[in-house]
């Protein structure tokens, strides 16, 4: 399965729009199966989207290609950081980012969501992940143990300067879960008002074997891989109820 990672600049508003359209159009026309777009690509933390322009946008994209599933990072929408998911010119499946970045005061913007979310694309489900919910294991576990997810897609607005940060964790998880695991995250923001460097794009295959790429954005899956694991987390999983304490004696 190909899937497509954006490596997006942010710019001005009108700009994003633009290059969103021009770039998901021409990797859909190529092949790509998924098409993802990092967290808050079109808005940042500074500036202004109006959903209803984004979702035209999104839609617009979607109906012209409906071979290609968009995940399209995050807008923000109802004080919510919202992922949507897109085919056949609508949205299938949303997520509210749930595990805010309280140092960059992300509760002073946004409300959390209430549950996690995974969307089954062409006969594979997808658990969505949001950014900083890549530090919580749990969430990953339950949406491949619960919900049955064969890959894990994490859109970011990750720093540059904590990039092993979030190439360890994205390993991890795909390690830890047997699953394939996508992270796009935002390359840079131009803006003068929010200048930014972005981490990198990695896809790990459930081994946590790097998945190679010949120009940074194009990236086969073979999915077979997930039927051949030769230890699976996921059918060894035992679930205790009970946690047992034991006091310290001093």
């Amino acid at each position: 399965m190909k899937v497509y990672l954006s490596r997006f600049v942010c710019l001005d508003a009108e700009s994003n729009l633009k290059r969103c359209e021009e770039e998901a159009s021409r990797a859909a026309a190529e092949g790509a199966r998924w098409v993802v777009f990092p967290e808050s690509f079109l808005n940042g933390y500074t500036r202004h989207v109006e959903p209803e322009r984004a979702r035209a946008t999104f839609s617009s994209i979607s109906a012209a290609h409906p071979e290609t599933a968009f995940f399209f990072g995050s807008i923000s929408e109802e004080r919510r950081n919202r992922m949507t998911v897109w085919r056949f010119g609508r949205e299938v499946a949303r997520y509210d980012k749930v595990h805010l970045f309280e140092p960059n005061g992300e509760r002073e913007i946004w409300d959390p969501g209430d549950r996690y979310a995974c969307v089954e694309l062409g006969g594979v489900k997808a658990g969505l992940i949001n950014c900083n919910d890549l530090r919580y294991p749990e969430q990953a576990r339950a949406l491949v143990l619960e919900a049955g997810c064969g890959a894990l897609v994490v859109v970011a607005w990750w720093p540059w300067r904590r990039d092993h940060v979030w190439k360890t964790l994205l390993r991890a998880r795909a390690i830890e879960n047997g699953v394939f695991t996508i992270g796009c995250c935002i390359c840079a923001s131009e803006s003068p008002e929010e200048p930014f460097a972005g981490a990198g794009n990695y896809v790990f295959d459930p081994q946590g074997e790097p998945v190679r790429t010949k120009d940074d954005r194009n990236y086969e899956l073979e999915m077979a891989l997930t039927r051949d694991l030769l230890v699976d987390p996921r059918s060894t999983a035992a679930r205790i109820e009970t946690i047992e304490t034991f006091p310290i004696n001093k």
